[in-house]
C-alpha cells in the first residue's frame, strides 16, 4: 500500500494565516484529514477573533501550532500558546485568539 505524502504544516500555518489575516471575519480553516471518524483541521484566528461556544465532539484536542489562544468552557480559560496541547472539555467551549494564532484540531466523532 502506498502511503500518501506527508503534510506541511508550516506551508499550511503560513497560507492560512495570511488568509485569516484579509479575510473580514479573520479567520481561515482547512480540512487537513478525514479518514473515518478522525478528522484534523487548521484553523488561523487573528488576534481578537473568536469561533463562538459549540459543543463537543465525543474527543478532540487542540494543538497550538503558532501564537496563542484561550479555550474557555464552564465560564473558565485556560490559555495555550505555541507548541501546547490541550484535550479539548467534553462540553461547550469556545476559542479565542490571543494574539494571531493557527490551531491544529483533532476530533474523534461517532
Amino acid at each position: 500500500m502506498q502511503r500518501p505524502d506527508p503534510f506541511d504544516l508550516g506551508a499550511l500555518v503560513d497560507e492560512h494565516l495570511a488568509r485569516a489575516r484579509s479575510a473580514p471575519h479573520g479567520r481561515s480553516a482547512h480540512l487537513v484529514l478525514h479518514d473515518g471518524v478522525l478528522r484534523q483541521s487548521v484553523i488561523a484566528l487573528t488576534s481578537g477573533t473568536s469561533l463562538d461556544e459549540h459543543n463537543a465532539p465525543p474527543a478532540a484536542s487542540l494543538q497550538v501550532l503558532r501564537g496563542r489562544v484561550a479555550l474557555t468552557a464552564a465560564g473558565r480559560a485556560e490559555e495555550v500558546a505555541a507548541g501546547g496541547l490541550q484535550v479539548i472539555p467534553k462540553e461547550r467551549h469556545g476559542l479565542t485568539a490571543l494574539e494571531d494564532a493557527v490551531v491544529l484540531l483533532t476530533t474523534v466523532n461517532d
